[in-house]
C-alpha cells in the first residue's frame, strides 16, 4: 500500500478548471483536496510527508483505451512490463489491451491468463479485450461487463482468426453483447481489390505513400457505416476506434452527452499530428492500420474532435523492431510505438494555442473513463484512486533513443523537441516515474466497471 503525503503549490487541471490546490493522498487514494496550505482542519496532515510541486501542473492519469503490449507471442517487440513502463513515463496510468496475441484472446481462460500476466508484470492499471471471432460468440456472452473494458471485433484485416465477416456472427455479437463492443473498421473486400491493383501497378518497388490507397477512405467509410448499422438496430455499445477520414464523421453525434451515449467515436495521435505527405520522409514508420490520410482528413478529424464528435484520443500503440519497419513496404508491419509520447505530444498542440489544457485532459483522462465506465479513476476527485500526472510545462525534452523507453528503442517521433515533460506519474499512490526513474516495486491494478 502507498505511503500517506501531501502534494503541495501545483496547478491543478481537472472537470474543466484550472486552479491552485494541495492534494492529501492515503492508501492509494485521493482522501482530500484542500485550498493550498489549508491543514487546519485536520492535525494528521501536519505529519504528512511534503511534496513540493511548486511550478507544475498536475492532472489526473491519462486512459488509454488501445494498445497492443504483444504478450504473449511477440514479446520481441514489448510485454507487458516494458510497455507499461514506457507508458507510466508518458503519464499514461491505465490501459486497455488488444487481443491480437498469439495465442489469440478468444477464451475466457486465455482472457484471465493475461490478467495474471498483468497482476504480475505491470507498473499501470490494465484491463484487456476478450477478442471475437466467427466462432466465440459462446465465449463472448460469458464475459463480466464488471471486469472486462469490452469486446473487440477486428471488422477489417487481421491476423488469423480475429477476422470478423460473418454477418450472422456480426449480428450475434452486436445484439448479445454483455458490455461495450470495440471495433476496428476497414472493409476487406474493398482493401483486397486495392492491394492487388496496387501490386500489379509497383511490383516490389511500392512506395509507403500508397498505403492510404490501398486502405482506403473508403474502406473505412464502409466499414464504420455498417457498424453504425448494426449498432442502431441492436442498441449496442458502441465505440468505434482509431478514426481516420473526413468521410466517417457523418456517422457521430455531438448533441447528446457523453453518458447518454450509445455509439463513441475515438482517434488517435498519429492520425491527429500526422499526413500523407509525412510518408516521404517516416515510410513505414507511421504505417498504420487505418492508414494516415490525407491533410483534409486530418483538418476534418480536428474539427470533430473539437465539436464533440470524437470523444476520447489514445495511441494504438503498436511496437513492430526496426529492422521489421525497414522491409520493403508490402513486407513491412502496420503500427507503431507511442504511449510515452502521447501526453508531450498532444500538449504541443496546447503550446499551439489549438486547445485548452482543460479539453486534453477531458478527451484523454475524463472521457475515456465515462466511455468505459471505468470505477473511481479519470478524475481528480477526493475518494478516487491517485493516479496522478506531474507536468513542467516549460522543461522542453528532445525525443532520442537514449530516453526512448520502449522495448523496440525507437518513435516515429525521434528527434521531435516537446516543450513539456512528465516529471512524475503516480499509479494508486505509489511514485512509479520520477524525472527518468522507475519504481520497479509497486504494480497496477485490474480496472473495475460501473456496469
Amino acid at each position: 500500500m502507498s505511503k500517506s503525503f501531501l502534494i503541495q503549490g501545483a496547478e491543478i487541471v481537472n472537470e474543466g478548471k484550472r486552479f491552485f490546490a494541495d492534494i492529501v493522498v492515503s492508501q492509494g487514494k485521493i482522501e482530500k483536496i484542500l485550498n493550498p496550505g489549508d491543514e487546519t482542519n485536520s492535525a494528521k496532515y501536519r505529519l504528512f510527508e511534503r511534496v513540493d510541486a511548486t511550478g507544475k501542473v498536475i492532472i489526473p492519469g491519462v486512459i488509454d483505451d488501445q494498445v497492443h503490449f504483444r504478450e504473449p507471442g511477440f514479446t520481441h517487440k514489448g510485454d507487458i512490463y516494458s510497455e507499461s513502463r514506457a507508458a507510466a513515463a508518458g503519464g499514461i496510468t491505465s490501459f486497455m489491451e488488444m487481443p491480437n496475441t498469439v495465442p489469440h484472446t478468444l477464451t475466457q481462460d486465455l482472457l484471465e491468463e493475461k490478467y495474471n500476466l498483468a497482476s504480475q508484470k505491470s507498473l499501470v492499471n490494465y484491463s484487456f479485450y476478450l477478442g471475437a471471432s466467427n466462432d466465440n460468440l459462446s465465449e463472448v456472452i460469458k464475459t463480466d461487463p464488471k471486469l472486462v473494458c469490452g469486446i473487440k471485433v477486428f471488422m477489417g484485416s487481421s491476423t488469423g482468426n480475429m477476422l470478423v465477416d460473418n454477418q450472422k456472427t456480426l449480428q450475434g455479437i452486436f445484439s448479445e453483447s454483455p458490455c461495450l463492443v470495440a471495433v476496428h473498421c476497414e472493409d476487406e473486400p474493398t482493401i483486397q481489390k486495392n492491394f492487388i491493383d496496387y501490386r500489379a501497378l509497383y511490383k516490389e518497388d511500392t512506395p509507403a505513400s500508397v498505403h492510404p490507397l490501398i486502405r482506403s477512405a473508403e474502406a473505412c467509410y464502409l466499414s464504420s457505416a455498417q457498424a453504425v448499422s448494426l449498432a442502431e438496430k441492436f442498441n449496442t455499445r458502441l465505440h468505434i476506434l482509431h478514426l481516420s477520414t473526413a468521410m466517417e464523421m457523418s456517422l457521430f453525434r455531438n448533441d447528446i452527452p457523453l453518458k447518454d451515449k450509445r455509439i463513441t467515436a475515438e482517434v488517435c495521435l498519429h492520425h491527429l499530428w500526422f499526413s500523407d505527405a509525412d510518408y516521404a520522409t517516416k515510410g513505414n514508420f507511421i504505417k498504420w492500420n487505418p492508414a494516415i490520410k490525407s491533410d483534409a482528413d486530418r483538418a476534418m478529424l480536428w474539427t470533430a474532435l473539437l465539436d464533440g464528435r470524437i470523444d476520447v484520443i489514445a495511441t494504438d500503440h503498436a511496437p513492430h523492431s526496426y529492422e521489421e519497419k525497414l522491409r520493403p513496404y508490402f513486407h513491412a508491419p502496420s503500427g507503431g510505438p507511442l504511449v510515452q509520447h502521447l501526453l508531450p505530444a498532444m500538449i504541443e498542440f496546447y503550446h499551439q494555442g489549438k486547445v485548452s489544457l482543460e479539453f486534453l485532459v477531458q478527451k484523454m483522462c475524463h472521457n475515456p473513463a465515462i466511455a468505459f465506465q471505468v470505477q473511481n479513476r479519470g478524475f481528480i476527485r477526493e475518494g478516487y484512486a491517485a493516479d496522478l500526472v506531474v507536468l513542467d510545462l516549460n522543461k522542453a525534452e528532445l525525443v532520442e533513443k537514449s530516453n526512448i523507453y520502449y522495448k523496440v528503442g525507437w518513435s516515429p517521433f525521434e528527434g521531435e523537441m516537446f516543450k513539456t515533460s512528465v516529471c512524475q506519474t503516480y499509479v494508486n499512490g505509489n511514485l512509479v516515474f520520477d524525472t527518468g526513474k522507475f519504481n520497479e516495486t509497486t504494480r497496477g491494478e485490474r480496472l473495475i466497471f460501473d456496469r
